[in-house]
Formats: structure tokens, sequence, C-alpha cells
């Protein structure tokens, strides 16, 4: 019998009283745009976390393009981004006309090497060329990164610190909330995040108030204080007011279940055999688990063993982006960033959710200790 990788049918279950409540009040009052609980989401999200200020948008890509817009970081600029993660962070760069510069990340944790961004940005000026303008860590499958270091290496660089939390809203680094970790931080509510809506969804959070300012303008076609006075390029990214009821209905109860994440990811801590190389945690830290990730040598044929035992995994990513076609042309290829490359051929993510039973996890990991 085969088994969810992420359960969100279960998830809808527990919730449906609250969500369906949601959505008819959407579907009652008819402001499909905009509506209400935008604007309820967005005050509770930032209560939630601790930000001063949260700006819904469309997705987690808009969500990083519209930071990077903000801070007119375009031709000319270098933006300093993991290569082992998820397109969506290089792209956003070169849509809005900066240089991508690719980053090694640390074998055990998946997040990015400070060492090597130091590296990378001391290379870069001794080229000359271009100008550094920011970088952007991605809290790879929930875990923070090292944002006491990189708002170090950033204040003596000049960077903007942009934290990429798509996958690790509801961690925590040091005792502070993903969200309030980084002067502006984006991430997603795609359906299988830790926070997920039932469409496509984003924000980005600040304290700042001019920058949320100035994204609320950006994300509306760069309005100012009217309808038609456009006083900036901007686009059009709105989060549904549909979406924003569901992830109202989904918060109340959101620490729980990043809780719920924890105990399966403790259990597959202690019960995956010596073969499988757990996920790393920074002290101090806690994770979201988007993704509980192992590394083990023969990565294809232990995905293909449980996928005949009904067992579901996926790569998380199988090739890094300086590898990849469209990014060539800004890495140094193949060799040049070894650790990405490794994890790349070694990672399998498990099923990962809050709704999981005792009786699944311990079907997977033994399922795990029989073909290893």
């Amino acid at each position: 019998m085969s088994i969810p990788f992420i359960d969100l049918k279960a998830q809808y279950s527990r919730l449906k009283p609250e969500i369906d409540a949601g959505i008819e009040r959407v579907l009652a009052h008819g402001r499909f745009i905009l509506g209400p609980e935008v604007g309820e989401f967005e005050a509770a999200l930032a209560a939630n976390v601790g930000a001063a200020h949260v700006v819904s948008c469309a997705n987690g890509t808009d969500a990083l393009t519209l930071a990077l817009m903000g801070e007119n970081i375009g031709p000319g600029d270098a933006v300093f981004v993991p290569s082992f993660t998820f397109t969506a962070t290089a792209e956003t760069v070169l849509m809005v006309g900066a240089t991508p510069v690719f980053v090694d990340v640390d074998g055990e944790d998946f997040l990015i090497d400070c060492g090597d961004l130091e590296s990378k940005i001391a290379a870069l000026k001794a080229a000359g060329g271009l100008t550094p303008r920011a970088v952007i860590p991605v809290d790879l499958f929930g875990l923070p990164a090292d944002y006491d270091g990189l708002a170090k290496i950033a204040a003596a660089h000049d960077l903007f610190l942009l934290a990429d939390a798509a996958q690790s809203m509801g961690g925590r680094y040091r005792g502070r909330a993903v969200g309030s970790l980084a002067p502006a931080t984006v991430s997603s509510f795609f359906p299988a995040k830790p926070l997920g809506c039932y469409g496509d969804g984003g924000a980005l959070l600040t304290d700042d108030a001019g920058r949320a300012e100035i994204w609320r303008s950006l994300r509306g076609h760069g309005k100012g204080k009217a309808k038609y006075d456009v006083v900036r390029v901007g686009m059009n990214s709105r989060l549904d007011t549909l979406q924003a009821a569901v992830l109202l209905a989904k918060l109340p109860g959101f620490a729980a279940e990043i809780e719920a994440r924890e105990r399966l990811a403790e259990y597959y801590d202690r019960h995956l055999p010596g073969a499988a190389v757990r996920p790393g945690r920074m002290a101090g830290s806690t994770s979201a688990w988007a993704q509980y990730t192992i590394q083990v040598e023969d990565r294809d044929g232990l995905a293909a063993a449980l996928r005949e035992d009904g067992i579901p995994t996926a790569i998380h990513y199988p090739l890094p982006m300086h590898l990849q076609t469209a990014y060539r042309g800004f890495g140094d290829g193949p060799g040049s960033l070894p650790v990405s490359e490794k994890l790349a051929a070694h990672v399998l993510s498990l099923p990962m959710h809050p709704d999981m039973d005792e009786a699944t996890s311990r079907r997977i990991c033994a399922a795990i200790e029989r073909h290893l």
C-alpha cells in the first residue's frame, strides 16, 4: 500500500471546519483580490514571527523578485546565491538583470558556506567589473542559515542580506523566529511548504517600514497613493483572498505542526540505519522540516527499492545550479563547487508531514534498513 510523501488530505480533514468557514466568508463578501483576509493574514503572520511588516504576494519567486527590485539591484550588480537549491533563487537575480555568483554549501546541513562566500566575494572584487550588492542564503529543507555570521559578512562588504525562507517558515535560530532574522525575508506558501495554501502564494517580511511601503507599491504595478498614480515600474503580484483565508485557518495550529515535524525527524534520527547519513542540525536552531533529506551511497538504487515497497521519495536536487543549462555561463563548471556536486549525487528526501503516524514512520525506517 502506497503512502503519501506529503499528506495534504489528512491536514485538510483535520482543519476542514476552519478552512471551509474561511472560504465561505470570502465567497460571501466577494472581495477576491486584496480582500480583508489578506490584511488579516499579513498582521497575524507578522505577530507570529515578530516582524513589524508582512507584505503578501502571488508566490515565493515573485517575493524574491520584488525584494531585489526594491533595492534597485540590476545590470552590473552581483548577487551571491548557493548553488545547491531550487532554481527560483538564481532565476530572480537574472530576471532583474543582475548576475548570480554561485557559492558552495556545507556538506552536513546543506546551508551556504560562509567561508566559501567570503572567498567568492574576494575573488569578485579582485576581478572587478561587477559590483557586489546582495547575498541570498537559502534555509534549505527548513533549517535557518547562520544569520549572525552572514550579517557580519554582509556588513563588512555592504551587501543586502535577503533571507530565502521559502522552506523554513516556522523554524527558529538562536531564539528568534524565521522572518525576523535578516533585514528582509521572503517566503513561499506553495501547498507543500510547512505553511502552505491551496495554490500559489508568497510574502516578504521586514522591520523596515520604508521597504514594506516600496514592496506594496511594486506588487501593485508600482502605484503610489492612488490607483492610477504609478510612481515606479512594478508588477502584478497579489495574494488571492481565498488563499489568505486558507492560511488564516492554518496559522493557529502551525506551531503544533512544526512540533509534530520535529518529532518525526527525531524518530528518523533514532531509527534509520547507520548507512543513511542524517541531515545536520545547527546548535540553537530549530528546523521547520520542509524535507528530511538523507545521504546514501546508492541513492537511485534505494529510491527504486522503496518505490517497489510503496514508499515515495524525492531528490532535492539532482543537479546544482552552476551545472544546469541555464546557468552554466555563470559558473566555473564541474568540480568548481565540490560539495554541491557531491550532495546532488547522494541526497534523498523521505516522506515528511505532521500527520504521519508512528506505524508509517516505522515502516519507512524498516524498509530503508532492509535495502541498505
